[in-house]
């Protein structure tokens, strides 16, 4: 049932001009303001991209700073107290500088997996003013203390292979950031401003405790000040197939302040995730251990644990000296092992093993009864064949086969002391040693449920008509930030709680005129029953006077899905008229090789011929690294939330990976057109299928030439 109209109350919303919109600390404490479209104001960015177009996305040389100062370069002038002022040091690379107002809203860096502990110090100076000068590992790990702590900034276990810095910090006059280091992966988010009217210099010294609290509960509760007389309708939802239904209207002028939804029909599906320790040895290499088996057998199955995402393993298994088989990457035939090899042929016993994709993968070969029967223990030699990368191990499991039925017999625990010990483990050539933490196979009833899921999250669309147009018509998985499953989600803006009874919600502030109406449709072929559909509003009168001078936009989505177009951007958001881009959620199915993800996003607003902002890579644009090295997290800015292998849910040969960032102190405004888009691939060469939502503010008018 629709909630009762309530008397309009005043608007916390400024009367006058936006301008700016909210600046510094603003930017998180004024979430009500994000409707505001700004004038004057221009998003860009400093970034390590490969300046020819190519995929070369990293600085190695000093050549590739900005310019260099320090000791026998160009000084900094400096005009702030003694205590900040900059030391002598050796060179410095200059990685982003500007004159004129503005705000530092995203710093991002990435190098050998994560570690940034070669990149040396960052120095951060605003207005002459030194800000930070500190280990750039030091800071994302937080030991700088508040307000550069946790979610502000984040290390490459906390953001998936990435770090970054998200404290906006102001400045009236000039902005320089610099590095000891010029080898790694970078990007620099920043505004200008066109006069430094309601600008202050960042200030360290503020804490910013209430910003952090809010951020800390991201993805729980509404991140924004509340307004008065709000009130909130409960709705009973059931669709059948092809059905819309109502579920939430209010009338204006006002502001829907959050949308939510329960669907138990959804189950949320986690694989078990298992660590294990593991080896791997390279060229020449190889690794012998003893085993147990039943002399009664008929032949012994060897099971092994392996990392596919090694390609190319491969290696011959010998018993007690005598070849019977071999392990081959993804179904290599018999007659490429030889040739690779330098045989002139392979024994016909060795038969390649089925391809191996996805997460934790076993491979199986049988070894023969003419080598096995008779004995009750064995000893194995895998010995490296390929010609491309290490062989890993991490676990073997023995099963003896008696009168045509396995059962286990031993098995050998790699990295475990005691356990290579019992068995002679040996390793020669060794390459790597170390932990990997992977995800097993879903059974069956669990692919059954994640199928059904992935039905209703893609196939459920929200639409949202506001003062007679509809702004908003997405698929409720990426709306509220997954759709390759009921996954968690932990936004600032929107979030899932997976557990039984959990509510999808989204808080983005939905300013109308006259009136909104919230439905519900479903286009899967699933009927949905009990359901629940929340909708949250308040009275607002003083937006009639902001939405028709043209000060906010209304709130908007794009949703659209397809495979991708060779040589041309997978588009985010294409848009005319004036408005702002404030985040966006996507999921993508490629191949498992995962390169894909190599695409870089590139921004183009009002017109321009190249962008404002180019990156370096698809996980570097969320602020993680290395094709999500961590897995799968939360930030309440950005997040990878889903990661499926053919194992754990996604297609055969298949990579499926959901990711979100918000844009809210960094959005992007435009004032004529916009042209939002990432690469699939390096250069957009690598076929792959893409779902994407974009949430921004706009109005059909331009605002400029």
């Amino acid at each position: 049932m629709a909630a009762q109209p309530v008397a309009a109350q005043p608007s916390s919303h400024p009367t006058a001009a936006p301008d700016k919109g909210p600046v510094g600390w603003d930017v998180y404490r004024r979430l009500d303001r994000l409707p505001e479209l700004t004038t004057g104001v221009r998003t860009s960015q400093f970034s390590s991209s490969d300046r020819t177009g190519g995929n070369t996305d990293w600085w190695s040389n000093p050549n590739q700073c900005l310019r260099l100062i320090g000791t026998g370069a160009e000084p900094v002038r400096f005009d702030g107290p003694a205590s900040h002022r900059l030391r002598t040091r050796a060179t410095q690379c200059v990685v982003a500088e500007h004159s004129g107002p503005g705000e530092v809203d995203s710093i991002w860096f990435t190098w050998a997996g994560g570690n940034v502990a070669s990149v040396g110090n960052i120095t951060i100076t605003l207005d002459g003013r030194q800000i930070m000068h500190a280990p750039l590992q030091d800071v994302v790990n937080g030991k700088l203390g508040a307000p550069f702590v946790y979610p502000l900034v984040a290390n490459a276990d906390q953001s998936s292979g990435g770090v970054y810095i998200a404290v906006p910090m102001p400045f009236t006059s000039h902005m320089l950031i610099t590095t000891d280091s010029s080898s790694f992966y970078y990007h620099v988010t920043y505004r200008t401003f066109a006069d430094a009217s309601a600008v202050s210099t960042f200030d360290p010294s503020d804490r910013a405790t209430d910003v952090l609290a809010m951020l800390r509960a991201a993805g729980t509760r509404d991140p924004k000040p509340p307004l008065p007389a709000g009130t909130t309708s409960t709705t009973p939802v059931g669709l059948a197939p092809g059905a819309t239904q109502t579920i939430g209207t209010a009338r204006g002028p006002g502001e829907l302040t959050a949308v939510r939804l329960r669907l138990p029909q959804a189950h949320h599906v986690a694989p078990r995730a298992v660590t294990d320790y593991g080896r791997a040895f390279g060229k020449g290499g190889s690794s012998t251990f003893t085993v147990k088996i039943d002399p009664n057998n008929n032949g012994v199955v060897l099971t092994r644990r392996v990392d596919p995402g090694i390609a190319n393993q491969v290696a011959t298994v010998a018993v007690d000296g005598t070849v019977v088989a071999s392990w081959a990457a993804n179904g290599v035939s018999a007659a490429e092992l030889a040739q690779r090899a330098g045989r002139a042929h392979w024994p016909s016993a060795i038969t390649p093993p089925a391809p191996v994709t996805g997460d934790w993968a076993e491979q199986s070969v049988r070894l023969p009864a003419t080598v096995t029967a008779g004995r009750s223990q064995i000893t194995i030699k895998n010995t490296f064949a390929s010609l491309d990368r290490g062989f890993t191990e991490f676990r073997y499991w023995v099963d003896s086969v008696v009168n045509g039925t396995s059962r286990p017999t031993d098995e050998v625990d790699v990295g475990n002391a005691a356990d290579e010990t019992a068995h002679a483990y040996l390793i020669a050539g060794q390459t790597w040693s170390g932990v990997r933490t992977y995800q097993e196979p879903l059974s069956a009833a669990q692919l059954a449920d994640l199928h059904t899921a992935q039905q209703l999250l893609h196939g459920v669309r929200l639409r949202i008509s506001v003062d007679g147009q509809t702004l908003v018509d997405s698929p409720v998985g990426e709306f509220f930030g997954s759709g390759f499953g009921v996954q968690p989600v932990a936004s600032l803006m929107f979030g899932m709680d997976v557990r039984p009874g959990g509510w999808y919600s989204a808080w983005w502030p939905m300013p109308y005129l006259r009136g909104a109406t919230v439905t519900l449709f479903n286009g899967s072929s699933i009927a949905v029953s009990g359901a629940q559909a929340q909708v949250s509003q308040a009275p607002d009168a003083r937006l009639a006077a902001e939405l028709a001078a043209g000060r906010i936009g209304y709130f908007r989505t794009s949703s659209h899905a397809g495979s991708t177009t060779p040589k041309r951007d997978w588009p985010y958001l294409t848009a005319t008229g004036s408005g702002k881009f404030v985040g966006n959620t996507v999921d993508m199915q490629g191949p498992v090789a995962r390169d894909h993800l190599e695409g870089d996003e590139r921004v183009y607003t009002d017109g321009s011929q190249s962008p404002q902002i180019h990156g370096t890579g698809t996980e570097d644009y969320y602020e993680s690294g290395w094709y999500f090295n961590r897995g799968t997290y939360n930030t309440p800015l950005h997040g990878n939330t889903a990661h499926l292998t053919p194992p754990t849910g996604c297609a055969a040969n298949t990579d499926c990976t959901s990711a979100f960032r918000l844009w809210l102190a960094e959005a992007v405004p435009f004032h004529n057109t916009i042209s939002f888009g990432i690469e699939h691939g390096p250069v957009n060469d690598v076929s792959a299928d893409y779902s994407s939502t974009a949430y921004w503010y706009g109005r059909t008018q331009a605002t400029a030439r």
